[in-house]
């Protein structure tokens, strides 16, 4: 691509490089000078113009943006890509899910050329129907059509949105004298049907093994979630040992995530069950929100993948965790 000033008599055809200001408006970057154009930035007194003029092996901005875009999504099911406009496609979810990438594959695309460029929510990233999930922006008016093959053949299927496979979550609510009760279900129901599920069922029984373990054999919903009224602190506290009274097994508890730390993860004859803390009674974003997020999806999350997601796990700060940030004078 010929990039600079040239004198208006030679501009036609170009493509006008910076917004400029003629009697009828602002003449907008990006705009083909044709002749109309020309003549009302002579009649403004404009003499020069900057612009970008695209050689024989160059692709339009646009043209490049739809052709990475495209091989991105590969035909993948629920994302749908906008218009290209001023270099930019934007990759958008057509429903709930959990946004799975590539991250190798976006990264060479990257590298093949600085001005062809693709940005990504992160991997496993939870995303509403409408959210934004890439985008990807050439910066130049124009670029090398051998270098977006480039990259589109190094990204190509690099994003993937998973949604659910499942459609309905049982919630079992344990009680003690005093305790929360009920406080949170509604946190925990946008949650659910956050992910394209349904809430079957909210049910409360007492904060005992028995009475927990009869609630999970019980449970008419795909997922079980367990809140319990006092804190699962152990892995053989009383929400665990009731999942393993009633049959089943419990495959992690604990996780590097804040808020989050006291979940656990486990299943009764091939039914996922997640033992919630009880900050998950909060709507703000919690450990919770990824493991279930991938659990309905049907994404990887044993014990290997909630190891893993330590790195980006601190969520949020508390006063309740204060962290000391000098030490003690002498």
């Amino acid at each position: 691509m010929k990039f600079g000033p040239v004198p208006l008599a030679e501009a036609e055809g170009a493509i006008l490089a910076h917004s400029e200001q003629v009697a009828a408006g602002r003449l907008r970057k990006g705009a083909v000078l044709g002749a109309g154009e020309i003549a009302a930035l002579a009649e403004a007194g404009y003499d020069t113009v900057t612009v970008a003029r695209l050689e024989a092996d160059d692709l339009h901005e646009d043209a490049a943006a739809e052709t990475l875009a495209r091989a991105l999504h590969d035909g993948a099911a629920g994302i749908g890509l906008s218009q290209p406009f001023t270099g930019r496609v934007n990759l958008t979810a057509e429903g709930p899910g959990v946004v799975c990438l590539d991250v190798g594959a976006i990264n060479a695309a990257n590298a093949v050329h600085p001005m062809i460029t693709v940005a990504t929510v992160p991997d496993h990233h939870q995303i509403r129907a409408g959210g934004m999930i890439a985008t990807v922006k050439i910066i130049a008016y124009g670029v090398p059509g051998v270098a977006v093959e480039a990259a589109a053949e190094a990204a190509r299927g690099a994003v993937r949105l998973a949604t659910a496979r499942y459609t309905t979550v049982s919630l079992i609510v344990t009680d003690v004298p005093g305790g929360p009760g009920t406080k949170g279900v509604e946190a925990i129901d946008a949650r659910v049907t956050g992910l394209g599920m349904e809430m079957a069922e909210v049910v409360t029984c007492a904060h005992e093994e028995g009475a927990l373990a009869r609630a999970i054999r019980a449970a008419n919903g795909e997922i079980v979630l367990i809140l319990t009224a006092s804190a699962t602190s152990d892995p053989y506290d009383t929400a665990p040992q009731a999942l393993r009274l009633a049959g089943g097994q419990v495959e992690r508890f604990g996780m590097p995530v804040d808020p989050g730390n006291l979940l656990f993860l486990g299943d009764i004859m091939g039914k996922p069950v997640i033992g919630l803390p009880g900050s998950a009674r909060s709507p703000v974003l919690h450990g919770a929100d990824w493991v279930l997020a991938r659990v309905a999806c049907g994404l990887a999350c044993g014990a290997a993948a909630i190891a893993a997601m330590g790195v980006g796990g601190l969520l949020k700060e508390i006063p309740t965790r204060p962290q000391p940030r000098r030490g003690p004078r002498g």
